[in-house]
């Protein structure tokens, strides 16, 4: 199979990330020898959990995506690509309920997706322009490269945040807008808008969503029920094989795009979706809810999402993935420990240290000072007022 034949190099095939709610720095332990994100809020090892296996199944989904021509391989890579992206959305909307227009939030969404969507869009063009041999590659903003589609998505989802927790019927109308996407080719490419609008139930899913939702998909009956759940996925995925197009699952194309009559969008847009939010809650099922060596790594997921992908486009610039042993099955176990080992390795604190100028940073000189946040620091540190005993004060 050559470069410009694999899902990677001809489609956009989807990457999770997963934007971190804390500042992606280990917080201090607490304790009860948990850990506590900045401000004192704790941080649940569910999530860090579940965001670290999600990061190890998108890497591990991207090379296998280097390898369909293998019918297991690509049986798992569909099962694979029907939940990583909507849990790490739903994820994502659970973690921005809180969030508004506030200075310091619109800072936050800046300085967390704006920046390194701008950085790394900017890196991995000159990486294809030198790495790839190709002079004519050019830099733009307007279409993400691979993965970078997430941080335009989350941009526009957090931005209308405010919206979402306004509207009678939030998970109806992003159901609508989804159906609607889905017949509109006049869409583009441009900031991949098609994935925003097909991708946007779960993330207001995960806006609506509540700690006692989560705690339902920890029980044990759950956990026992989606064994029998994947299985059918498995069997589901390698019996639709030959009629169902991958497009489907990346969500990034319209009915027409994909070749069928318009009227098929919303109905496999909302199927889809469905069996999306059913293998969510399985994969949600089988996290961890207690700590566990990976529970650390899950506040820097998004170095190991916005990193991983150099080393999957080094393998198609190097021809890496035509070696015939990739092609055998220890080949493919091996391909697959590799993924799963790099992406862990990305997300530890010595890459996190290293890159937080570019992927959290700072930047307290590009914005003014909020005028009620600096009255509230003032306000904090004032030195409380001593009264002689017996002191009356007067009101």
């Amino acid at each position: 199979m050559t470069n410009s034949q694999r899902p990677y190099g001809n489609s956009r095939t989807p990457l999770p990330p997963v934007q971190t709610p804390a500042n992606g720095v280990p917080a201090p332990r607490s304790p009860e020898g948990s850990r506590t994100a900045p401000g004192g809020r704790q941080r649940d090892a569910f999530f860090d959990n579940a965001k670290y296996l999600a990061i190890v199944l998108v890497a591990v989904g991207h090379a296998w995506g280097q390898l369909l021509d293998d019918g297991a391989v690509e049986t798992a890579y569909r099962v694979v690509y029907t939940f990583h992206m909507p849990a790490f959305i739903l994820v994502s909307g659970y973690f921005s309920r809180g969030f508004d227009l506030r200075p310091k939030h619109v800072q936050r969404l800046i300085t967390g997706v704006v920046v390194p969507y701008v950085v790394f869009e900017t890196a991995y063009s000159l990486f294809q322009r030198y790495g790839n041999d190709e002079p004519e590659h050019g830099i733009t903003l307007l279409d993400p490269t691979y993965h970078l589609w997430f941080l335009c998505a989350l941009f526009v989802w957090r931005l209308t945040t405010p919206l979402w927790k306004t509207v009678r019927h939030p998970l109806a109308l992003s159901l609508v807008l989804a159906a609607l996407g889905s017949v509109c080719p006049q869409i583009g490419d441009d900031l991949e808008l098609q994935r925003v609008l097909q991708f946007l139930p779960f993330f207001v899913l995960g806006l609506t969503l509540r700690p006692e939702h989560f705690r339902m998909v920890k029980r044990r009956s759950v956990r026992v029920a989606s064994v029998p759940v994947f299985v059918a996925a498995a069997v589901a995925a390698w019996a639709t094989m030959p009629y169902m197009r991958l497009g489907w699952l990346y969500h990034s194309d319209s009915a027409q795009e994909l070749g069928t009559a318009w009227w098929t969008g919303p109905v496999m847009v909302w199927a889809t979706l469905g069996c999306s939010l059913v293998m969510t809650v399985c994969f949600l099922a089988w996290v961890p809810r207690r700590r566990m060596w990976f529970t650390s790594l899950g506040a820097g997921t998004i170095y190991g999402y916005l990193l991983h992908a150099f080393l999957v486009r080094a393998g198609n610039y190097t021809d890496f993935y035509d070696l015939p042993a990739l092609h055998e099955p220890l080949g493919v176990l091996g391909l697959t420990v590799f993924a799963a080992a790099a992406v862990t390795l990305l997300c530890t604190r010595p890459v996190r240290r290293a890159l937080r100028c570019v992927v959290e940073p700072r930047m307290d000189w590009a914005f003014r000072r909020d005028a009620g946040e600096a009255a509230r620091v003032r306000e904090q540190h004032r030195p409380a007022e001593v009264r002689a005993p017996g002191e009356k004060v007067s009101v």
